[in-house]
Protein backbone atom coordinates (compact mmCIF):
# COMPACT_ATOMS: atom_id res chain seq x y z
CA UNK A 1 0.00 0.00 0.00
CA UNK A 2 1.46 3.40 -0.93
CA UNK A 3 2.40 5.92 1.74
CA UNK A 4 -0.07 8.42 0.22
CA UNK A 5 -2.74 8.00 -2.45
CA UNK A 6 -1.64 9.16 -5.88
CA UNK A 7 -2.47 9.25 -9.59
CA UNK A 8 -0.12 9.10 -12.58
CA UNK A 9 -0.30 12.89 -12.85
CA UNK A 10 0.92 13.14 -9.23
CA UNK A 11 3.93 10.95 -10.06
CA UNK A 12 4.84 13.24 -12.95
CA UNK A 13 4.35 16.41 -10.88
CA UNK A 14 6.46 15.08 -8.03
CA UNK A 15 9.13 13.88 -10.47
CA UNK A 16 9.37 17.38 -11.94
CA UNK A 17 9.82 18.88 -8.48
CA UNK A 18 12.43 16.33 -7.46
CA UNK A 19 14.46 17.07 -10.59
CA UNK A 20 14.08 20.84 -10.26
CA UNK A 21 15.17 20.85 -6.62
CA UNK A 22 17.95 18.25 -6.66
CA UNK A 23 19.07 17.25 -10.15
CA UNK A 24 22.66 18.21 -9.31
CA UNK A 25 22.59 15.80 -6.37
CA UNK A 26 21.80 12.72 -8.44
CA UNK A 27 19.19 10.05 -7.85
CA UNK A 28 19.87 9.85 -4.12
CA UNK A 29 19.40 13.60 -3.67
CA UNK A 30 16.18 13.50 -5.66
CA UNK A 31 14.90 10.65 -3.48
CA UNK A 32 15.55 12.72 -0.35
CA UNK A 33 13.59 15.65 -1.77
CA UNK A 34 10.80 13.24 -2.74
CA UNK A 35 10.78 11.92 0.80
CA UNK A 36 10.09 15.42 2.15
CA UNK A 37 7.24 15.88 -0.35
CA UNK A 38 5.59 12.61 0.71
CA UNK A 39 6.17 13.37 4.40
CA UNK A 40 4.35 16.68 4.00
CA UNK A 41 1.37 14.93 2.39
CA UNK A 42 1.34 12.32 5.15
CA UNK A 43 1.92 14.52 8.22
CA UNK A 44 -1.18 16.41 9.24
CA UNK A 45 0.57 18.91 11.48
CA UNK A 46 2.41 22.23 11.78
CA UNK A 47 2.58 24.07 8.43
CA UNK A 48 1.22 21.03 6.62
CA UNK A 49 -2.30 20.62 8.04
CA UNK A 50 -4.90 19.50 5.55
CA UNK A 51 -2.38 18.82 2.77
CA UNK A 52 -3.40 15.37 1.58
CA UNK A 53 -2.40 15.33 -2.08
CA UNK A 54 0.84 15.81 -3.98
CA UNK A 55 -0.48 18.89 -5.86
CA UNK A 56 -1.54 20.47 -2.55
CA UNK A 57 1.99 19.97 -1.21
CA UNK A 58 3.77 21.16 -4.37
CA UNK A 59 1.63 24.28 -4.81
CA UNK A 60 1.31 25.22 -1.14
CA UNK A 61 1.72 28.95 -0.53
CA UNK A 62 3.20 30.19 2.75
CA UNK A 63 3.83 33.83 3.52
CA UNK A 64 2.88 34.83 -0.02
CA UNK A 65 5.38 32.48 -1.68
CA UNK A 66 5.28 28.91 -2.86
CA UNK A 67 6.83 26.51 -0.36
CA UNK A 68 9.08 25.11 -3.08
CA UNK A 69 11.25 27.71 -4.74
CA UNK A 70 11.26 25.84 -8.05
CA UNK A 71 7.54 26.56 -8.60
CA UNK A 72 8.19 30.29 -8.43
CA UNK A 73 11.39 30.42 -10.42
CA UNK A 74 10.12 28.19 -13.23
CA UNK A 75 13.46 26.54 -13.86
CA UNK A 76 13.46 22.80 -14.49
CA UNK A 77 10.11 22.39 -12.76
CA UNK A 78 8.26 23.37 -15.92
CA UNK A 79 10.02 20.77 -18.10
CA UNK A 80 8.39 17.41 -18.74
CA UNK A 81 9.29 14.68 -16.26
CA UNK A 82 11.69 12.03 -17.54
CA UNK A 83 11.14 8.33 -16.92
CA UNK A 84 14.04 8.09 -14.45
CA UNK A 85 12.52 10.78 -12.20
CA UNK A 86 9.09 9.18 -12.48
CA UNK A 87 10.51 5.87 -11.26
CA UNK A 88 12.14 7.66 -8.30
CA UNK A 89 8.91 9.51 -7.45
CA UNK A 90 6.91 6.29 -7.56
CA UNK A 91 9.48 4.66 -5.29
CA UNK A 92 9.02 7.51 -2.77
CA UNK A 93 5.26 7.34 -2.96
CA UNK A 94 5.15 3.59 -2.52
CA UNK A 95 7.67 2.92 0.23
CA UNK A 96 11.08 4.62 0.19
CA UNK A 97 12.27 6.48 3.32
CA UNK A 98 15.85 6.96 4.40
CA UNK A 99 17.97 9.10 6.72
CA UNK A 100 18.54 12.09 6.72
CA UNK A 101 15.11 12.76 5.17
CA UNK A 102 13.23 9.81 6.70
CA UNK A 103 11.09 12.08 8.93
CA UNK A 104 12.10 15.44 7.44
CA UNK A 105 9.52 18.06 6.57
CA UNK A 106 12.01 20.72 5.49
CA UNK A 107 15.23 21.07 3.56
CA UNK A 108 17.23 23.92 2.19
CA UNK A 109 20.56 24.72 0.59
CA UNK A 110 22.40 27.19 2.83
CA UNK A 111 25.36 27.63 0.51
CA UNK A 112 27.59 26.61 3.42
CA UNK A 113 27.46 24.69 6.66
CA UNK A 114 24.07 23.47 7.90
CA UNK A 115 22.75 25.23 11.01
CA UNK A 116 21.88 22.95 13.95
CA UNK A 117 18.26 24.17 13.79
CA UNK A 118 16.16 25.84 11.14
CA UNK A 119 13.17 27.84 12.35
CA UNK A 120 13.46 25.88 15.60
CA UNK A 121 13.43 22.46 13.93
CA UNK A 122 16.35 20.05 14.56
CA UNK A 123 18.91 19.20 11.89
CA UNK A 124 18.88 15.53 10.91
CA UNK A 125 21.64 15.44 8.34
CA UNK A 126 23.02 16.69 5.08
CA UNK A 127 23.28 15.23 1.61
CA UNK A 128 25.56 17.17 -0.70
CA UNK A 129 24.18 20.75 -0.64
CA UNK A 130 20.86 20.16 1.14
CA UNK A 131 20.30 20.22 4.89
CA UNK A 132 17.32 18.24 6.26
CA UNK A 133 15.18 19.06 9.29
CA UNK A 134 12.47 17.09 11.07
CA UNK A 135 9.87 18.37 13.52
CA UNK A 136 10.78 18.82 17.17
CA UNK A 137 9.87 15.84 19.31
CA UNK A 138 6.21 15.82 20.23
CA UNK A 139 5.09 18.39 17.65
CA UNK A 140 4.20 16.12 14.75
CA UNK A 141 3.75 12.49 15.75
CA UNK A 142 2.06 11.61 12.45
CA UNK A 143 5.28 11.97 10.46
CA UNK A 144 6.98 9.29 12.54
Amino acid sequence: MPRVKYKDSDVALMARMMRAEAEGEGKQGMLYVGNVIVNRAYANCLDFRDLRTIPQVIYQVQGGNYSFEAVQKGNLFYNRARSVEKRLAKKNLDYWRQHPAKYALWYFNPGGQCPSTWYGQPFTGQYKNHCYYEPQAGTCASVY
